[in-house]
């Protein structure tokens, strides 16, 4: 480990000696590439260079080990066990700074949320994870928009596709792809009985045009009027998409704008990110089963995290953790479930789990 990471000092020192030079600054294409990778590495150095100043504060400090006075020994050996625990967290710091990065982490996201068992009670539930996501998006200052929605008569979602945009997206929400399961009395319960509800999650990276090629011939595109509750057409013209990709047969509609140009602009970008979630996971075959893999077919025993409403209790089932903070979480307290998550999956890379 510390042979790469002093490879990785002398290349950023280099770079600090590139980024100074009168042609490198004048080049901003070159500078702005030399700077971005001074930025990427500067974690690993700031933490190897604390690292090493621990180290040499160790070493200073063993010869007072041997100091003839007991109270000056104690203090010394308290000293040295302080500096050891810093030592064994700067180095687990710097095992995972040296993870391999995910070449999505810094990508928005397309979040996709389905009502899945339980009729309009996990339609109602899809609304407020939703609103959950939202609030943490809006928490750490990034933009949400929704690509398409189908709305139920009590104002939940049966889906709702929402592109979220900011720094490092996908790194913080890539884990929550699952089924997450809900359990609450609902409104319409007379009897007060508990009811199992369960939402389909789906978060893809979105795709630029580079990452994926679409070939119009590969589209049909089908336009048609949108329609709202209860069949009430929402506007005379046909502005409505839907875009049919005939190798894949993946279907994509929007028809949230009143400008057919627009729900196209839209349907293009999530069909994109769906494409590019396919071709990065080809070693599934097929793509129902690559779909399934991933989100489940939304039944209540496929499930990633549990939100108990009588108990105020969120519990992810993958790590075991459980809190009692389901109000703050779903008003967009995501971080005290994200991080221990993080932690997790970044413990399992460390051991190749």
């Amino acid at each position: 480990m510390f042979g790469k990471i002093r490879e990785i000092e002398d290349r950023y020192k280099q770079l600090e000696g590139d980024l100074a030079r009168p042609e490198i600054i004048r080049d901003q294409k070159v500078y702005q590439k030399y700077a971005k990778e001074h930025s990427q590495l500067t974690p690993i150095i700031t933490t190897f260079r604390k690292y090493k100043s621990v180290q040499e504060e160790m070493e200073n400090n063993r010869p007072l080990l041997d100091d003839p006075d007991p109270e000056m020994k104690n203090l010394v050996r308290e000293e040295m066990d302080s500096l050891k625990a810093s030592l064994s967290e700067l180095e687990k710091e710097l095992k995972v700074l040296l993870l391999p990065e995910d070449p999505n982490d810094e990508k928005n996201i397309l979040l996709e949320l389905r009502a899945g068992t339980g009729g309009d009670e996990a339609a109602l539930f899809a609304a407020e994870l939703f609103r959950m996501y939202s609030k943490y998006a809006e928490l750490h200052g990034w933009k949400t928009e929704i690509l398409n929605q189908h709305i139920t008569g009590i104002g939940g979602f049966k889906e709702v596709i929402v592109l979220i945009e900011g720094q490092k997206v996908y790194s913080r929400l890539k884990h929550e792809s699952g089924v997450h399961r809900v359990q609450r009395v609902p409104e319409t319960e007379t009897q007060g009985r508990i009811h199992t509800s369960a939402v389909t999650a789906a978060v893809l990276p979105e795709a630029e045009e580079v990452d994926v090629e679409v070939n119009s011939e590969d589209l049909r595109i089908d336009v048609y009027r949108s329609s709202g509750h209860g069949g009430q057409h929402v506007n005379v013209t046909d502005s409505a998409v839907r875009i049919t990709h005939l190798p894949s047969g993946l279907v994509v509609t929007c028809q949230d704008e009143k400008s057919q140009h627009k729900n196209k602009a839209k349907a293009m970008k999530v069909l994109r990110s769906r494409l590019l979630d396919i071709e990065q996971k080809e070693q599934q075959s097929k793509i129902s089963e690559e779909r399934k893999s991933m989100v489940g077919s939304g039944d209540r025993s496929e499930k990633i995290r549990t939100y108990n409403f009588p108990q105020g209790r969120v519990t992810d089932h993958r790590i075991k953790l459980t809190l009692y903070k389901l109000d703050s979480i779903l008003q967009g307290d995501l971080d005290v479930v994200l991080d221990p998550l993080i932690t997790h999956f970044q413990a399992e890379a460390l051991t190749g789990g």
